[in-house]
């Protein structure tokens, strides 16, 4: 039973059928080369439902357009399971025994035990344990029963013999009712070929129940994996595994010994560098991964964009096209290989430490990272920068879109407009008409002090503030030793300058005015232990007195220039020695603009 509507038709396939489908590769499942997230007990528990008649969701299919090949041909698009892959991945283990990659990337087979003697109150299906290998009532593997040459007779004898005290007829209208799985229906929605990625996605989020949005990063993975003739399948597994080895390096050994074929690749020659590498400012996700090599190769910033070039589409007369599709593919493959071409990605990362980013928490947006490396990717392979300035333009991009939140509303269709942009003008005029443009005096004087006004500590205000302080090698609030650097780096202690209980004691108890980022500084631990809670008049005039007597009260300087030097580098208004708490409104406003007036400096330093 079908129903057809203007953008999918409504069907119905038994289980078996859809085994079969993507047995005989009529139906791609991509998810099957992925790891499968699905616990053992989620297994079960679908199995257990099959089994009783409830239902279990709708699959998503959508139809590949029709290509016209290079001989003129039509050749019929395949068909891609864009949701339900996890079900039929346990379908496929549990009942057709097919070996499945966990999330470790270790290959196994998901063993459902079944009781035929189970009563209503007992487990019935059970993730099979030695418990049910070594017992004769349970049947360990139900995947066995499912076999072409399995006898029902002669297993039902050979159940009674080892339980003498069974019915054959019950243990045999069970075994019947769960080979009846096999003719069990499951919903499909067949999403037509004509359309776009976007009427796929608006569908998907309509019709999955937990309103999940469909990835079109997934959606490309998707597309990737089910191409056998331009080497999808092995860009989908570099793509994979190079974001893994990028959070997990010892992922390598296992790589190197559980996927031989892949190690014979060119990719795994191109990744081996990442068994040694220990830096987690940029781990990419696969996301990450395909937006940037899609973006710098071809210049455009819409994921949906990919997943119709990989399916051919030419965008001027609207057909698909096997060049097209075998042109987008090369050209992808050229991207990802740049992504994880150990100089480009190492330099890059280097480029972002340098700017004084040394520490994750420092990074905000991996959208404004993903778009920093694809400048990056692109001014090395244009030649309008000597490469000398590379590092130079990526850092001052890179600051530029943090200070302006550039690419966290709508960044797809902003990261389309700069690539454009850049295109068109070259990257120093696009670079310079966005200075011109955004950062202006009204900008540095009033606009960003405004911005500091938070007491978000993750704010990208403070953490550009703090890359600064790390960028010209400053120390922290009071010592002539530690450096903000070490103590970002070894997560050192964020002082209140007005502290805290300071401020409450004085009526000062509403937690957004007294966590103002104005009012944070970065201290080592003996400083901030010396300060505890006293007024800044009082630590400060002392730490100052300190520098006469030579006798260390509060902090470790003891000289008095330097005493003033490192209250200007750390952006506390000189005042500061004779504050109190009635003084903390005029204490914040003077550090908001002195901090911006370091990031200024900072900015045009780079």
């Amino acid at each position: 039973m079908s129903a057809s509507y203007d953008k999918y038709t409504v069907t119905q396939y038994s289980v078996s059928s859809i085994l079969g489908y993507i047995e005989a590769g009529d139906i791609a499942i991509p998810e099957i080369q992925r790891p499968f997230v699905w616990k053992g007990r989620q297994v079960r528990d679908l199995v257990d439902s099959l089994y009783n008649g409830y239902p279990t969701g709708y699959l998503i299919i959508w139809q590949n357009p029709v290509v016209k090949l290079k001989d003129g041909r039509d050749a019929v698009g395949k068909k891609v399971l864009i949701d339900g892959q996890q079900r039929i991945t346990a379908l496929m283990t549990a009942i057709a025994g097919h070996k499945i990659l966990t999330e470790d990337y270790e290959e196994k087979t998901i063993r459902i035990a079944f009781n035929p003697l189970a009563k209503d109150n007992e487990e019935r299906f059970a993730v099979t344990t030695p418990a049910h290998i070594n017992s004769t009532f349970w049947i360990p593997d139900i995947s066995e029963v499912f076999k072409p040459d399995f006898d029902s007779y002669e297993f039902v004898d050979s159940y009674a013999e080892k339980n003498p005290s069974v019915s054959k007829k019950e243990v045999n209208q069970r075994i019947s009712q769960l080979l009846s799985i096999k003719s069990c229906q499951i919903g499909a929605i067949l999403l037509v070929p004509q359309l776009d990625i976007s009427e796929v996605t608006e569908i998907f989020v309509r019709i999955n129940s937990q309103g999940k949005r469909l990835n079109e990063a997934d959606f490309a993975m998707s597309k990737i994996a089910a191409d056998e003739k331009y080497g999808g399948n092995s860009l989908r597994k570099a793509v994979d595994y190079f974001c893994h080895l990028a959070v997990e390096p010892a992922f390598y050994a296992q790589l190197s010994a559980g996927d031989s074929a892949f190690m014979g690749t060119e990719y795994a020659a191109k990744m081996r560098w990442l068994k040694d590498d220990r830096e987690d400012i940029y781990d990419p996700d696969y996301n990450d991964m395909l937006r940037v090599s899609f973006m710098h190769m071809f210049g455009r910033g819409k994921l949906g964009d990919l997943v119709s070039l990989l399916s051919g589409r030419d965008f001027t007369d609207r057909t698909f096209k096997e060049e097209i599709a075998e042109g987008s593919f090369g050209k992808l493959t050229v991207g990802v290989k740049n992504f994880m071409n150990q100089y480009n990605f190492q330099q890059f990362v280097l480029s972002i430490k340098s700017a004084g980013f040394i520490n994750l928490k420092l990074l905000n947006s991996k959208m404004t990272l993903d778009f920093a490396y694809t400048l990056y990717l692109i001014l090395q392979q244009s030649g309008e920068i000597p490469k000398i300035e590379i590092k130079r333009c990526i850092q001052k991009w890179f600051v530029l879109s943090t200070l302006t939140s550039r690419y966290i509303g709508s960044p797809e269709s902003q990261m389309d407009r700069d690539l454009r942009g850049i295109s068109a003008k070259g990257f120093k005029s696009f670079l310079e008409d966005n200075e011109n443009a955004l950062l202006s005096e009204a900008f540095w004087n009033v606009g960003l002090v405004q911005n500091l006004e938070t007491s978000s500590v993750s704010s990208p205000f403070l953490n550009i503030y703090l890359a600064a302080q790390i960028f010209f090698g400053e120390r922290s609030l009071l010592s002539n030793s530690s450096k903000v650097s070490d103590l970002v780096s070894v997560a050192g202690d964020v002082h209140h300058i007005f502290p805290k209980e300071y401020l409450k004691k004085n009526g000062i108890t509403d937690k957004s005015r007294y966590n103002q980022v104005a009012n944070y500084a970065y201290l080592d631990t003996g400083v901030n232990i010396s300060i505890g809670k006293r007024e800044p008049a009082d630590y400060f005039s002392a730490a100052l007195d300190q520098c006469s007597t030579g006798t260390i009260v509060v902090g470790t300087i003891t000289e008095a220039n330097e005493f003033w030097e490192n209250l200007d580098s750390n952006c506390i208004p000189r005042e500061v020695v004779g504050m109190t708490a009635e003084d903390y409104p005029a204490f914040l406003q003077k550090r908001r603009a002195l901090m911006a007036a370091k990031i200024q400096k900072y900015y045009y330093s780079l």
